[in-house]
């Protein structure tokens, strides 16, 4: 677990998207020092021949209100003697389709209805079954992983796949320091080509086209992976969940030549830091590969690929700072965050960035 620790004061919590999505503050942390910019300018903080690895993944909207089955159904859902009923407590609940298993099941999390909540249910039975909207129902089958009771392995059948359905009824995965609702255009990021996360890649959403545009005319180059995020709501310490990834042969190749080059990789964000390294063998070569990752960065794992990440501002206890420093060295992390903290930069995914370059 990290040693990073700081107090985040709750009205630093961006709670609504910014006017414009490359306005945001951008705190550039070196080894020689912080320095305090825009995201606009990002470009003047790279040098020509670096490499900046962009996720496509886009996020679904995958917060889709339920009813446990020992209460009322959905407005619009099934009637008759099929239903649930009785009314023990509130039943109301909310499910978050995290992934998509190889097998057709899916990973979830059930929390209770409402934006306050603040976590899962925690009675949640093996074989309990969920109705969603348009009479479809949810079965519960086991915690997965197992060891924890947060998220869980479910069935959901559902004519035309949960995908499409979800495109209909769900809507984006909102958190309590959010509180109104926002289309999912704002949890879009201007990579987002390849619809399949739980919830969006936070750290390329500042980017624009006029952005991508002025960085390769500087002669900074961009390439692109894929990872399937999950859901972000970990428990402290509790380490990242398997996820889905593609690193194509395009991708390799240009990392490799970078790195020959004396470039630099920066890794915009968590995800993409995750499947180039996941992509890496020892002696940092990327190689094409797709497939599943569990790759848990941290001291008995420091980066091999990735030297400079653009991210958002994780919480304390969050295991992304683990990665974090991984790349970029405990002391710069430390640094960069206390900076944070004192110069109010707000945190989550509509909040400031933070380019790491040790």
């Amino acid at each position: 677990m990290s040693a990073v620790a700081f107090e985040l004061p709750a009205d630093l919590s961006a709670s609504a998207p910014p006017e414009r999505r490359d306005g945001v503050r951008l705190l550039v942390a070196r080894p020689d020092g912080v320095r305090h910019a825009r995201f606009t300018d990002l470009g003047k903080h790279l040098a020509p021949g670096d490499l900046v690895v962009v996720n496509t993944s886009g996020a679904l909207p995958a917060a889709v209100d339920g009813t446990r089955a020992d209460g009322s159904l959905p407005a619009d859902g099934p009637g008759g003697s099929d239903g649930p009923g009785g009314d023990d407590g509130d039943p109301a609940v909310v499910v978050h389709f995290a992934t998509a298993l190889d097998d057709g099941d899916w990973v979830v999390e059930v929390r209770a209805a409402g934006a306050t909540a603040t976590g899962p249910v925690a009675n949640l039975r093996p074989g309990e079954r969920i109705w969603l909207p348009h009479g479809v129902r949810l079965t519960v089958r086991e915690p997965f992983p197992a060891g924890q009771r947060r998220l869980w392995r479910a069935s959901v059948p559902v004519d035309g796949g949960v995908v499409p359905y979800l495109w209909h009824v769900g809507r984006p995965i909102r958190y309590a320091y959010v509180p109104e609702s926002q289309p999912i255009e704002a949890y879009r990021t201007v990579f987002g080509r390849d619809p399949g996360s739980a919830e969006m890649p936070s750290a390329g959403r500042p980017f624009s086209t006029d952005l991508v545009t002025d960085l390769v005319t500087r002669g900074v180059l961009v390439a692109p992976v894929l990872l399937h995020t999950g859901v972000s709501s970990q428990e402290p310490g509790e380490p990242p969940q398997a996820e889905r990834f593609h690193v194509g042969a395009a991708t390799a190749r240009l990392v490799n030549a970078t790195r020959r080059w004396g470039g630099r990789v920066v890794a915009v964000g968590t995800t993409v830091t995750r499947a180039l390294e996941s992509a890496a063998g020892p002696d940092g070569t990327v190689w094409p590969v797709s497939g599943w990752t569990d790759l848990v960065l941290g001291p008995d794992r420091p980066a091999r690929v990735v030297t400079g990440l653009i991210t958002g501002w994780h919480a304390p206890g969050a295991s992304h700072l683990d990665l974090l420093e991984a790349v970029a060295g405990q002391d710069l992390v430390a640094t960069a965050y206390r900076e944070a903290v004192r110069e109010r930069y707000l945190w989550h995914e509509f909040g400031d960035s933070c380019l790491l370059l040790p």
